[in-house]
Formats: C-alpha cells, structure tokens, sequence
C-alpha cells in the first residue's frame, strides 16, 4: 500500500444512480460528501466494478430536508435511521445511505445520542478509526480530516483520538479493531489502540452473542486474520469471549491447504481436535446465536469422526451420495487434512472431483413398487433401501429397468409361497 491515488477515481462516481442522488441533495441547497467504506476501498482498488459495494454519504442537510429532497427528484425515501440522521435513498434500485452532520451527545457503550449540524472535522471526530474517516466530494476530491490515508497507506489501523474513549463509546470497537487490523494491517496492530482493548477486555461481554459473531465472521475473512487473532490470544479478548480454547495456530495448515475456506470453516478450524467431540458445534452455534444450519454445519465438522483422506472415487462418491451432499465432507476432509500437515497437492484431486460431482437421482421409487403389485407397508421400503444398496455397490451405473428388475426378483424372493 505504499502508493495510493490523491483523488478518487471511481466507477461507481459516474453511475448513473449516483449522480441523481447527489443532483437531489446538492438541488436541495445542501453539501454532499461519500464517506467511510466506499471510499477507503476504492482507494485500495481504483477502477473497481463492485455491484456490492455500500455507498454512503454524508451531508450538512437535516434528515427530513434529505428525504424531502429525495421525495421531489421523485426518488424513494426511507427513514431507516432518522433518529440518528440516517435516511435511505434509492435511485435505480440501489440504496444509498445519507446520513446528516452530527456529533455524539452522548453514549453508554451501545447506542449514543446525537445532535446534527457541524462541521466535517466534527463528523470525523466522532468515527471509530482514521481509515474510515476518508471523505470524498461528489468529483472525486479526497477530504481527509484525520489522516486516514497515510494510515491507510501504512497499514495502519488507529482509533480517532483517544483509544479509550472512543471504546467506552461503544464496546463493539473492539472486536471492530481487530476485524480492521485482520483486513487491512501490518505486522503489529496499533500499540496505544491494542492497549486500550486489553485493558476494557471485560466490556465484551456486554454485547450480544449476534453482534459478536457479526463481527467475529468478518474478522476470520480477513487476509491478516493468523495475526489479529495471536493479538487477540496474548492480549486475553479471545478469553473474555469465553473462546480462550481457539487456537490460532490450528487455522494456520487450513490456509495454506485452502485459502478459500469461508468463515464458518475457519472458525471450526479454531476449535478442531484430532478426534471427534460431539456437542461443540452446537454449543459453539448457541453460545454466537448462529443460524440453524450454520450449528449443523458446525456440529458436523467438529463432532462426527473425519473421513479417511486417501478415499478411492468410487467410495467418495458413494460416501457422498450417503450424505446427500459434498459440503459437510469438504469440511470434515480439510480438517482432516490440515491437521496431517497435507499440502494442497495432497488433496487436489479429491477436491476437484467433490466440486464436479452431481448427486445422480436414485431410478426407482414407491410408485414402481406398487405398481408390480407390491402392498403398501414397511416391507416396500425395507425392499426399496436393499436395492438402492445394490445399486450403490454397482456405483450408481444400473439405470431404471435394472433397477425396477432387481427389485421384482428380490420382491419374488421375499414374498411366502402360496397356499397349496
């Protein structure tokens, strides 16, 4: 990051979209400037195409005079957060979030009251971090109140003031620190803002399990994320959220294995044992108030035994077929795997067959049972799972008819003689 451009040169600057917004606040007598991620992240990828991508503002109007603004260049208004100086404006179907000048008032550690108006050096001024204090003019002209961008270009991730105070403002900023420095720093985080986190560790546990995995999935996509989360062991935040058992060195081999890996199986991986351990998948879900299938998916690589690595296709496919799916295996396979040591060679073929493999439809079912004059009860299923049994132990190659003729001899075998 040692070079970054002085003015912004967006994509997302030209939209259509954008203009219509900025025409309406700017029409409306007011400033308007782009603010935070959109910003700092299109300084880091000048030219960017991202669809996804948020884009905020922010402006010296009054919210009600930002949604009446919107309402007369017949774009949509929504007051999503109109208390806090936050309404949504939809132009062309994307949303923008327009957020009015304000300082803080005052916080208790979640929620603050605000009062609007100010100036920009105030807006900054109430910010988490520098690197998100980085404004741009609608041309493109860069505003940079509290060097964000010499930060930015040092991989530096610094809180805006005071540590301490900007962390009793909202207890959330410290895992947000460390989300930060997993994306976007350097060898070491900050050390005055590292400080302060140890030091108010404890006020983590005032936040809800939701905000806490919100933020702990975040951080664990970072590229940074082996040393955000060693900063976190040392300094005990991993202990103060009841995680003092992740080890960050077992996600080190899953890197290098799979740099892929999404969230959830990085956080596994923090957790994983040599053997199974039923339950912690799901007393990990509970205790981050995941979604069901997230605990499921959880349970199933933490708490089922781990497939054999060196598995020959036919039995892959079979095994698959069984599970009804590739995903819980993958999972359970680069666990496995990354606690052996195994580099990615060692597991590339396997792999690439589990993302070309499609699971084949089984070619019979009840209808073909009755229909060759069987009775419906138990014994139809009994007969149904013998031959699919059958037909997995051919892997999966008998199609319909020799299907449907193996379960007539079976049924013909199964059935009692009749009466003489």
């Amino acid at each position: 990051m040692s070079s970054l451009p002085m003015r912004l040169d967006a994509p997302w600057l030209g939209w259509t979209s954008t203009r219509l917004v900025v025409a309406a606040l700017t029409e409306g007598g007011g400033q308007c400037w782009f603010v935070g991620g959109c910003v700092r992240d299109s300084l880091l990828a000048p030219g960017r195409h991202d669809a996804a991508l948020d884009i905020d503002l922010t402006t010296d109007l009054l919210p009600e005079r930002v949604a009446a603004s919107a309402t007369a260049a017949r774009l949509k208004a929504i007051p999503t957060g109109i208390e806090h100086g936050t309404v949504t404006v939809v132009a062309e179907g994307r949303p923008f979030e327009v957020t009015t000048l304000r300082r803080d008032v005052a916080t208790d550690g979640r929620h603050a009251v605000v009062a609007f108006g100010g100036s920009l050096a105030e807006d900054a001024g109430r910010r988490d971090f520098t690197i998100n204090a980085l404004y741009a003019r609608p041309d493109g002209e860069l505003v940079d109140p509290l060097g964000g961008l010499a930060d930015l270009r040092a991989r530096r991730v610094r809180f805006v003031g005071e540590p301490e105070r900007r962390i009793l403002e909202d207890h959330l900023r410290i895992l947000r620190f460390f989300r930060f420095f997993a994306r976007f720093g350097g060898a070491a985080p900050d050390p005055s803002g590292l400080a302060a986190c140890i030091r108010h560790a404890a006020l983590l546990q005032s936040l809800s399990a939701e905000r806490v995995a919100k933020e702990l999935l975040k951080l664990l996509a970072g590229q940074n994320v082996l040393a955000s989360l060693q900063a976190m062991a040392d300094g005990g935040i991993l202990a103060a959220l009841a995680m003092e058992d992740a080890e960050a060195g077992r996600l080190a081999p899953l890197l290098r294995l799979a740099p892929d890996a999404d969230p959830l199986l990085r956080l596994a991986a923090l957790f994983h044992e040599p053997w199974p351990v039923p339950g912690r998948g799901e007393r990990l879900a509970l205790q981050l108030r995941l979604s069901s299938a997230e605990s499921r998916r959880l349970e199933a690589a933490l708490g089922e035994a781990a497939p054999p690595l060196d598995e020959a296709p036919a039995d892959l496919q079979r095994r698959w077929y069984r599970e009804g799916g590739t995903e819980a295996w993958r999972d359970r396979f680069l666990l496995a795997a990354a606690a052996r040591g195994l580099g990615p060679e060692a597991v590339r073929a396997s792999l690439a067959l589990a993302r070309a493999w499609a699971r084949p439809e089984f070619p019979i079912g009840g209808r073909d049972a009755l229909a060759l004059g069987m009775r419906p009860g138990p014994k139809v299923g009994t007969l149904l799972r013998a031959v699919e049994a059958w037909w997995l132990d051919r892997d999966m190659r008998p199609d319909r008819q020799a299907c449907l003729a193996e379960l007539s001899a079976r049924y013909r075998l199964d059935e009692p003689p009749p009466d003489p």
